[in-house]
């Protein structure tokens, strides 16, 4: 652990090895609120990584910026780890500002996070990003910005405030789930905090198999399907307070998952991580099924706002989502004429 003294400001600076329990502390007081950005969310799928880690004038943790290597060792470029989605993000407690990111970008430890490093995809209107982008700016960092779609959340409060689902759509649900039951005993498994167990992870893998990610792709869009992926999640699932946040709601016909939800509760926006049903049986509508029931549980345990992430074939606006915001993906280089030559790469997707 290195560290420095960065004068007038009075704060400190230091570059912590992997990811430190103080950002459990942040993650709690985050000005973004997304309370999940904790130590085992960013270690989750990261071998090794380090913390840049800002601290006021009496010692509290005011600024984290956890990276790990990116891309080829020679180019010796870093980013933000952490999930897809949610999103990844950098951690700032409540009083932090845009000079405390311009201090710590200035500062000599900064280096450690080599000519360039990317933090993406993240909300365009993250209140710890945009601080990070000034202060960055101020250091004479240059920061090039790539659009990653755009989010579409569904509004909990006004769908319990005139009854959800509507007459006509609860009455399709009920002749799907009788359609259903003529396939065998319908079971639905809720798994949440020290529910969490090696089956429910292998159960939602069964189905990525069986879905069209495992059949008409190489599978690396899947959370469980295969062991590399299910380990991601069994680490941030080792973070008692992670483990009661994450949720999954599986349907089993006889025994045999055949669709699942996986979900993050964050105080009360609840995040779809992923969700997948069998291909066989599209026709019986297991996934809509699935996917219902996990809006009216959000509803019941009375949550605002269901955050589904990037883009929509029609079956989220179906459900009553609307676009709501844009993640962006940032780069930051220190080297303007590199930027420069970069631009044009990053900004047209190169990421």
């Amino acid at each position: 652990m290195y560290q420095t003294r960065i004068t007038p400001a009075a704060l400190s600076v230091e570059t912590a090895a992997g990811f430190p329990r103080a950002l459990d502390r942040l993650a709690e007081e985050n000005l973004g609120a997304h309370h999940f950005l904790r130590s085992c969310w960013f270690g989750a799928g990261a071998a090794d990584g380090e913390t840049l880690l800002v601290h006021d004038e009496v010692g509290a943790p005011l600024i984290a910026i956890p990276t790990t290597a990116f891309g080829p060792a020679l180019l010796g470029a870093r980013k933000v780890p952490g999930s897809y989605w949610p999103f990844r993000s950098v951690l700032a407690a409540r009083g932090a500002q845009a000079e405390h990111f311009a201090a710590a970008l200035a500062s000599p430890e900064s280096r450690k996070l080599g000519a360039s490093w990317r933090l993406g995809p993240v909300p365009a209107n993250d209140p710890a990003a945009q601080l990070l982008v000034t202060g960055a700016r101020a250091a004479g960092w240059t920061i090039l910005t790539q659009r990653a779609g755009t989010i579409w959340t569904i509004d909990l409060d006004a769908h319990r405030d005139r009854g959800w689902p509507s007459k006509s759509t609860a009455r399709k649900l009920r002749r799907y789930e009788a359609r259903t039951g003529e396939l065998g005993q319908v079971e639905w498994r809720y798994v949440r905090g020290s529910e969490w167990d090696e089956s429910a992870l292998e159960q939602m893998g069964s189905v990525e198999t069986a879905s069209w990610v495992g059949t008409q792709t190489d599978g690396s869009g899947a959370k469980f399907m295969k062991p590399h992926q299910r380990a991601l999640w069994r680490s941030a699932l080792s973070d008692p307070v992670l483990a009661d946040m994450l949720c999954a709601t599986i349907l089993l016909i006889d025994g045999r998952a055949v669709a699942f939800t996986f979900d993050l509760d964050d105080g009360p926006v609840q995040y779809g991580i992923a969700g997948s049903y069998i291909s066989d049986l599209r026709d019986y509508h297991v996934g809509k099924l699935t996917n219902y029931r996990a809006i009216a549980d959000a509803i019941a345990d009375g949550q605002s706002v269901m955050d589904m992430g990037a883009g929509d074939s029609g079956y989220k606006r179906e459900m009553g989502a609307v676009p709501a915001y844009d993640l962006v993906d940032l780069l930051f280089v220190k080297n303007p004429l590199a930027a420069r030559a970069l631009r044009g790469w990053w900004e047209r997707g190169a990421a």
